[in-house]
């Protein structure tokens, strides 16, 4: 069984691969400072991991090591450190492709005290972003906090001929026009997915959407955002349309597919069920959207995922609709927008998300989950929320950026009126300000804020 469910998942991805077959590579600008012989700006492909300083810059000196060039083992090992001494620049890692997972290179950099990590090629071609492979390891995937970049062989090549003589390398990574700006209204797209049991991936996307949503409803109650929810669906090819797998994956008479949640027909829910809870998802916001308020999307997603997982048996149409009913949007629009999903008919909104994986301007084909795109324009980085919102600030003009784009706590008091004293306590109101801050995706860094 399992055999012939990867048969049609590779079947299907080398269809969506010819279909959907663009692909952008997201760069910042490389200015290396000194030595002369290297001086120049030179462009660097961004890592989809870690944290790049979108709208800023780092200045750093870059060290090659003696040993564990590759980075593909921890610099403890080998007795290396990279921690910078104090008033001293930050030290960024050159290290070599291969041998290991760029994500493994990162971590060890930074264990190892550099404050980034460039990784040069170790052929002559076009610059790749450098991606998370499926099969990383999550426990230190997400606490990669270094942003990360690939160079060209040719560059890597030059600034170790540099440091072999003793020079000093400096180099200046540049992220100010790594997203393009707009206007006052920056407009994001987040492409994911109602699956739970897809492991990592699914908790991760999950508890950004959790950790985001506060910060997310008050860009878009105030204006200063346009979000937009998608799902990635494929279609069965028409030799298959009416076997038992395409049955089980597909609505509409093979149109709009997705994978089985457990990757076992035999178990649990199919992907059918999972292309369903999308529609319904993507009808959800589109009736709030029409509705003036977008923003209900969050509260949908979230409550649901607490409500109705799979795990509990209650990722169910009934599960949904007392969460839909909770949040007053209008059940019975929703059920029209979501159609008969037995019928041989294409239904808009899911053609629609298929129109929309296509690539266009800066953006190229969606073709994985999660997928984050920032004014049309793929964010690379960790999924959370600091990082992302980081990302979205960075694509507004100084002058029309939002209060939450600033120090915490005055971004609560411009968006509240309320202000907290030392210990967290509203002075308008005596009532612990934590929870406030926590719901409107602030209170990450109130102890720092207390602190100043």
């Amino acid at each position: 069984m399992r055999e012939k469910l990867g048969f049609f998942l590779c079947l299907w991805l080398l269809l969506c691969v010819s279909c959907f077959g663009g692909f952008v590579v997201e760069k910042n600008s490389l200015k290396v400072t000194s030595p002369d012989s290297v001086e120049g700006v030179y462009e660097c492909a961004i890592g989809n991991f870690g944290v790049p300083q979108y709208g800023g810059t780092l200045v750093g000196t870059v060290v090659y090591p003696k040993e564990n060039q590759k980075a593909c083992k921890g610099f403890n090992e080998v007795d290396i450190a990279f921690k910078s001494k104090s008033g001293a620049l930050p030290t960024f890692l050159l290290a070599d492709r291969g041998d290991c997972y760029f994500t493994l290179k990162a971590w060890n950099a930074q264990n190892g005290g550099a404050a980034a990590i460039l990784v040069s090629d170790d052929r002559n071609e076009p610059l790749i972003t450098i991606d998370t492979p499926e099969e990383e390891n999550d426990k230190y995937l997400q606490n990669i906090n270094i942003p990360s970049a690939l160079i060209s062989k040719s560059l890597g090549d030059s600034i170790k001929k540099a440091l072999s003589v003793g020079e000093l390398v400096n180099i200046n990574l540049d992220w100010r026009e790594a997203l393009p700006h707009r206007d006052e209204r920056v407009e994001y797209e987040f492409w994911t997915n109602s699956n739970d049991v897809c492991g990592p991936t699914c908790d991760s996307q999950m508890e950004f959407v959790r950790n985001f949503k506060g910060a997310a409803q008050i860009l878009e109650k105030k204006g200063y955002t346009q979000f937009t929810p998608h799902y990635i669906t494929w279609y069965c090819p028409e030799a298959f349309i009416l076997s038992k797998q395409c049955k089980s994956q597909c609505i509409n008479h093979g149109r709009y597919c997705a994978p089985d949640p457990e990757q076992d027909f035999s178990i649990g829910y199919a992907g059918k069920d999972v292309v369903v809870e999308n529609l319904r998802q993507a009808c959800f916001f589109k009736v709030a959207n029409e509705r003036g308020k977008p923003w209900l999307w969050w509260d949908y997603v979230t409550d649901f995922a607490i409500r109705c997982p799979m795990k509990d048996k209650k990722y169910t149409k009934q599960c949904a609709d007392k969460v839909i009913q909770s949040l007053g949007v209008d059940l019975n629009k929703i059920d029209k927008c979501i159609g008969d999903t037995e019928a041989d008919v294409e239904n808009p909104v899911l053609k629609a998300e298929q129109d929309a994986q296509i690539g266009k301007g800066f953006r190229g084909d969606v073709t994985t989950l999660p997928t984050l795109v920032v004014n049309n324009k793929q964010y690379r980085g960790k999924l959370d929320k600091g990082p992302v919102l980081k990302a979205i600030c960075a694509d507004f003009e100084e002058t029309t950026k939002p209060a939450i784009c600033f120090h915490r706590r005055y971004a609560y008091l411009k968006e509240t009126g309320e202000d907290f004293d030392e210990e967290g306590t509203s002075l308008a109101s005596s009532v612990d300000i934590a929870t406030k801050l926590e719901r409107m995706g602030l209170g990450e860094d109130l102890e720092e804020d207390k602190r100043e």
